[in-house]
């Protein structure tokens, strides 16, 4: 019982923003209805079905993460720019882009795992379009 009470009072010390590289995460994955696009993000940027953009409730805006479809193995980079998903059981939101890259449009849903990669700068204005947009922009998170 106390290493279970320790391990909670380790992990409840680490603060959102200090998202960790390498943490993996393995949940269901969704993506944003095509009602969201144009709304604005809980950061105040557009959301916009073109780009490879993510939903996260506690990774730090910015945050680039490799999100890899379980069932094929497909994979795509997308920077967190957004709150949620506020689906009981879902770890990620997905832009129309990048659930089409990782091949789970017709499905609605996939079992995915997520790494964070780093983070990107704050570039709010200019979607991000392709994996390759991201690496000049990785720096190692400390």
């Amino acid at each position: 019982m106390s290493l279970i009470v320790s391990i909670m009072l380790f992990f409840a010390n680490i603060k959102p923003a200090e998202a960790l590289p390498g943490l993996i995460q393995k949940g269901k994955a969704s993506f944003y209805s095509k009602k969201f696009n144009g709304r604005k993000t809980a950061y105040g940027e557009r959301v916009s079905a073109e780009s490879l953009a993510g939903a996260h409730r506690h990774f730090p805006l910015n945050t680039l993460v490799e999100v890899t479809n379980l069932d094929n193995h497909r994979s795509v980079i997308v920077r967190i720019n957004d709150r949620g998903p506020f689906s009981k059981g879902r770890i990620i939101d997905l832009t129309h882009a990048a659930a089409q890259a990782l091949g789970m449009v017709s499905r609605g849903i996939a079992n995915v795992s997520l790494r964070v990669v780093g983070k990107g700068q704050a570039i709010a204005l200019a979607p991000f379009n392709t994996p390759a947009d991201y690496q000049p922009m990785l720096e190692p998170i400390l």
